[in-house]
Formats: structure tokens, C-alpha cells, sequence
């Protein structure tokens, strides 16, 4: 399928209210699961006192996971944005943050589960309840794949704060549109005021 062609070839300079929404749900859910994320050797992941965090930690991390599938498929519809002109690295850099943070975010949770049943635990998906392995235990390769979940995660957060500063020096140092075109029209029109 192709993208939908912008009405009389304009490419708007903002995203659609569904894209912002996208977005700011995305980043709230993974700095959720973050913070909750237990962490650790697996006996404190899985230990009674860090259970309430581990599977709140596991539900935003699915939530992240599908919210990210159903993002990447209405890209496919959406019509792409027209930035403000930058020299060509700017460009690069920022397609290339773009596939990182996506890979990132498509590739962590599903390390988080085949790691979790690797090691032999199920899958929890809050109140509809838990997963049990679907795939043979292999307690070193799931413990090794549950430490390259964590890397993965922390580098989520470096990237998602590069992603971050590299929006604010657009706004306050180049002063062009690229922050205001992922905010919601709400705000800009309430600070405008």
C-alpha cells in the first residue's frame, strides 16, 4: 500500500492530530515501564516484594509494543510531513534516530518475552491474566537475552533523550517549527494567547 497523497501535492508542516497522539502516548508508556521496570538478577525481577512492579512493568511493555505496531501500520496512511529546511546530516541523523527508536521499540519487548519464558516464567497481561511459556526453557539463553533487554531499554531512554534535545535545539537555538509540528494545536494556540 502507499502513503495518501497530501489534497493538491502540499505536504502539511505539522503531524495529524492521531500521529501527536501517537507520540506523547508512546513516550509516556515506555517512561512508565521504565520506571517501573524491577531490574536486577531474575530473583529480584521475580521475587514477591518487586511482583506488583514486574507486571506493570511487562503490561506497559506489551502496551508499548502493540501501540508501536498499530503507529508504524497508520504510517502507512498518513501523509509525511514537510520539515523546515536543514543541511542534509540533520536530515540523516534524524531519519536515522527515527528507525532506531522504532527498532528499539519494536525488538525490547519482544526480548523482555522471549527472555521471561526462556527462563521458564509466564507472560503477565494484567487483568487478563498470565501467559505460560510457549516455547521450550532455556535458562542461560532466556537470562542472556533478559540482560540484553535491559541494555536495550536503557537505550531507549538515551536515544529517546537525544530525540528530546535535539527537538529543544530546534525550537530555542534554530527557532524553527520542528517542536511545534508534534505538539498538539491546543497548546500552541493556549501559549499564543
Amino acid at each position: 500500500m502507499t502513503a495518501i497523497p497530501p489534497q493538491a501535492g502540499v505536504t502539511p508542516n505539522r503531524y495529524g492530530s492521531v500521529a501527536i497522539a501517537f507520540h506523547w502516548l508512546t513516550a509516556v508508556l515506555v517512561l512508565a515501564a521504565f520506571i517501573m521496570g524491577p531490574g536486577g538478577s531474575e530473583h529480584r525481577v521475580y521475587s514477591a516484594a518487586r511482583d506488583f512492579d514486574r507486571q506493570v512493568h511487562e503490561v506497559l511493555g506489551l502496551a508499548v509494543f502493540g501501540l508501536t505496531l498499530i503507529r508504524l501500520a497508520w504510517q502507512v496512511f498518513a501523509a509525511p510531513v514537510q520539515h523546515p529546511d536543514m543541511p542534509l546530516w540533520m536530515i540523516r541523523a534524524s531519519k536515522a534516530m527515527r528507525v532506531l527508536l522504532y527498532l528499539l521499540l519494536v525488538v525490547t519487548p519482544v526480548t523482555a518475552v522471549l527472555g521471561a519464558w526462556l527462563e521458564g516464567h509466564p507472560l503477565t497481561l494484567g487483568l487478563l491474566g498470565n501467559v505460560p511459556p510457549m516455547i521450550p526453557e532455556a535458562h542461560a539463553v532466556g537470562l542472556l537475552i533478559a540482560d540484553i533487554h535491559t541494555i536495550l531499554g536503557d537505550a531507549i531512554m538515551w536515544l529517546a533523550g537525544l530525540h528530546a534535545a535535539a527537538a529543544l535545539f530546534h525550537h530555542f537555538m534554530l527557532r524553527d517549527e520542528v517542536l511545534h509540528s508534534m505538539l498538539p494545536e491546543k497548546w500552541l494556540r493556549r501559549n499564543a494567547q
